[in-house]
């Protein structure tokens, strides 16, 4: 059962739960293997003698493959805790990032890249943990500052690859990849205590409790309206490298500032999040955060469809996207962890994967348009359907709560 009064915490103390500012950094690790390597894509492609289309591969074929580890990580972290999957799963990053950089040809690259998704593993559990200490109001709250401080690692990471591409080549941003590694594994080793209650849920028993929660229509709710929400981001992922680069033809640097532009506003709406989450509830803040985006990409289609076109209206608006999500998110979350929290790392596994996963596929098709000859009115039209249905996925979840009451 989780617990309802937030725990004593004492950093690098191992005997008690992390540290807030060790699950920042947990989550904040898998966000910078994400992006930090973006505004590299076009002299990774030279390097290694072959396509922009190829090497875009190295984002969809990622997502999908974190989408499927996370799939297992909540049943296993469940099962065995919180603190040794972790562990695992960052050394596998570390190694796969050494793999990245001695990779000798673009196969080699993508399959190592792929596995370093393991590294992804720290968005789920930072959220299960934050809900094994609190409950679910007061996680959002908690899940809300967790991702703020995240925010700025999307934020500054692009720009930080961007320079170091500039200054010492591609492979220094892997390189600087290796160094985080290494620093947070370390840092969870001697912070973060076990916060599993009752020392796991067997597997058996996990699989007979997966009707309470597959069959929750709130569960699903809460589940489409982030996947949507954050659909719209990973559709940005997926086109704005190739919209920066080559139709607005910035340079690498300013190419990984531009990329940064939705992590201003996830911080801002991360902040709105801790901030107001327990005042208001998870569903109010889930429904503004998707209203916000909904109408900032509205606004930012309709004026580039009538000519408005340049790199500054296109990522100037995209902030409401980041806004938007850092509202949403942690809410949706702190709401499909609260649904069974006995099997809160199963749900935020599964409501991870499903995330990552459509996300995957929005970033594969707006590349596919993107590259096929479309422009930013065809991108922005992806990723203002996808907030749209974010929001329709939590009025439902929101009518559905006002039947059940009356």
């Amino acid at each position: 059962m989780a617990m309802t009064t937030r725990p004593v915490v004492r950093f690098l103390d191992r005997t008690t739960p992390p540290h807030i500012l060790t699950l920042v950094l947990m989550a904040g690790l898998g966000a910078m293997n994400m992006s930090a390597f973006l505004p590299s894509l076009t002299h990774m492609a030279e390097h290694f003698d072959t396509s922009y289309q190829v090497m875009q591969l190295s984002v969809p074929l990622y997502l999908a493959v974190t989408a499927v580890i996370q799939v297992a990580i909540g049943p296993i972290s469940d099962r065995y805790g919180r603190r040794m999957v972790t562990l695992v799963s960052q050394g596998i990053f570390v190694f796969a990032i050494l793999g990245c950089l001695v990779a000798p040809n673009v196969e080699s690259f993508l399959a190592f890249r792929m596995l370093s998704g393991a590294v992804a593993v720290g968005l789920v559990l930072s959220r299960a943990i934050v809900r094994d200490m609190v409950s679910q109001d007061e996680a959002a709250s908690m899940i809300g500052y967790v991702t703020m401080g995240m925010a700025l690692v999307p934020m500054v990471a692009p720009m930080i690859g961007g320079a170091l591409d500039e200054a010492f080549g591609w492979k220094a941003v892997f390189w600087f990849l290796l160094f985080a590694g290494v620093a947070i594994w370390a840092l969870c080793l001697t912070d973060q205590g076990e916060t599993s209650a009752g020392g796991g849920v067997s597997f058996r028993k996990q699989v007979r409790d997966y009707p309470e929660l597959l069959t929750s229509p709130r569960f699903w709710g809460y589940v489409f309206a982030a996947a949507f929400a954050s659909g719209s981001f990973f559709a940005f992922l997926g086109a704005a490298p190739y919209v920066a680069s080559e139709i607005f033809g910035l340079s690498s640097f300013w190419s990984g500032f531009c990329l940064g532009a939705p992590a201003i506003g996830y911080a801002l709406g991360n902040y709105l999040s801790g901030r107001f989450s327990v005042r208001y509830g998870v569903n109010w803040m889930v429904k503004i955060g998707a209203s916000i985006a909904s109408a900032g990409l509205g606004v930012a289609f309709v004026l580039t469809a009538i000519g408005f076109d340049s790199a500054f209206l296109f990522f100037g608006f995209c902030t409401f996207v980041g806004l938007g999500n850092g509202m949403v998110i942690p809410n949706a979350s702190a709401g499909m962890l609260s649904v069974r929290p006995h099997l809160a790392g199963t749900a935020s596994g599964l409501g991870s994967a499903i995330m990552i996963g459509g996300g995957a596929a929005l970033s594969v098709l707006s590349g596919l348009v993107i590259q096929g000859g479309g422009g930013t009115v065809e991108l922005l039209a992806i990723m203002l359907t996808s907030v749209v249905l974010g929001l329709a996925s939590i009025l439902y979840v929101i009518r559905r709560e006002r039947a059940i009451l009356v």
